[in-house]
């Protein structure tokens, strides 16, 4: 198409050549723009063409032109940072907010014990962590293969089979575990409440709960965070110890490592504190994951597009902080549990 363009447009350029059409039985909307483009918008001076092409033409002289790009502003990269400035500003003060907001709602739950919502929190405990029991134990397991895999291959070169076990044993207990676990949860549950959330809006059921003047933090958001927080670290540990059996296959298997031997040394090539330091993540990582989904499922408008806007931006938000949060705590923990 665009080689008969350019052709098409080498014989526009004299105005003295003859174009007859008469011979052309058949010709469609295409063909006409495709001769119109050519011609440049106007009929050459020498044309000849049959009654349907005259109405076809016709049209296209009739139509507006079309409307010419807008020009770009010369400071359109400041214009975009400062807008992402300003929305990022935007949501860290609503989650700021709604941070405060279920500080206030536990200070009432403190003083009213018969308003915790118990069956919501127990249920969020459930969907939130024993239903994500068998894609973590997957995903574990398998990552505890590959890098045991990997590490038993190079220790084997230098004759230090022996340290697979404080290998597999900081990088998973400390990191592997609660990071594995915490973007696991973001992508499956964190998904989950702000669909959740989002269906609620789009069937007007949190306005249905405003005009029965039940809080939304209360009833929807704190079980939420508060099951989450629980369920984390329970599922951080899990996590780390479907990896370690992963490892501890490989190890038996590729440098002979027996079970009980590496059971035996992994306490002294652990210290304990990285056991806490991992828990503590997944609470910290479950309490924000669940925020932030949260609050994207509030943010939902009446419809399904906000609604699969709304889901894909609090999974890629969820798991960023979680990276971002692993990095603070890699730092300001830097010196604990390091022998």
């Amino acid at each position: 198409m665009g080689d008969l363009s350019d052709e098409l447009a080498s014989y526009a350029s004299d105005p003295n050549l003859h174009w007859d059409l008469t011979k052309i039985d058949q010709m469609d909307d295409v063909g006409a723009v495709l001769l119109w483009r050519s011609w440049g918008g106007s009929r050459p001076e020498y044309l000849s063409i049959r009654p349907d092409q005259e109405r076809l033409f016709s049209r296209l002289g009739k139509a507006p032109p079309l409307p010419s790009l807008p020009a770009r502003e010369p400071l359109w990269i400041a214009v975009r940072i400062g807008g992402g400035a300003i929305l990022l500003w935007e949501h860290l003060t609503s989650i700021v907010i709604l941070a405060g907001q279920l500080l206030l709602d536990m200070k009432y739950l403190i003083a009213h014990p018969a308003r915790i919502p118990w069956r919501e929190i127990s249920a969020n405990l459930f969907r939130t962590g024993a239903q994500a029991l068998g894609i973590t134990a997957l995903v574990g397991f398998l990552i505890g293969v590959v890098l045991s895999y990997l590490s038993s291959k190079q220790l084997q070169m230098f004759g230090a089979d022996i340290f697979i076990i404080n290998i597999l044993g900081m990088s998973i207990i400390r990191e592997l575990g609660p990071m594995l676990a915490a973007i696991l949860v973001a992508g499956r549950s964190g998904s989950s409440m702000t669909a959740q959330l989002g269906v609620m809006r789009v069937n007007e059921e949190l306005d249905a709960l405003t005009v029965m003047g039940i809080p939304h933090s209360l009833r929807l958001v704190l079980p939420k965070v508060i099951g989450l927080g629980i369920a984390m670290p329970l599922v951080v540990m899990w996590t780390s110890a479907i990896a370690l059996m992963g490892g501890m296959v490989v190890a038996e298997l590729q440098l002979g490592l027996s079970y009980q031997f590496f059971l035996h040394n992994l306490p002294d090539a652990v210290p304990l504190a990285n056991l806490w330091l991992g828990l503590s993540k997944g609470v910290v990582c479950g309490m924000i994951i669940a925020l932030i989904a949260c609050h994207f499922g509030l943010r939902i408008k009446s419809d399904t597009e906000s609604l699969g806007i709304g889901t894909t931006n609090s999974v890629v938000t969820a798991i960023t902080v979680v990276i971002i949060i692993d990095a603070i705590f890699a730092v300001i923990f830097s010196d604990v549990g390091i022998r």
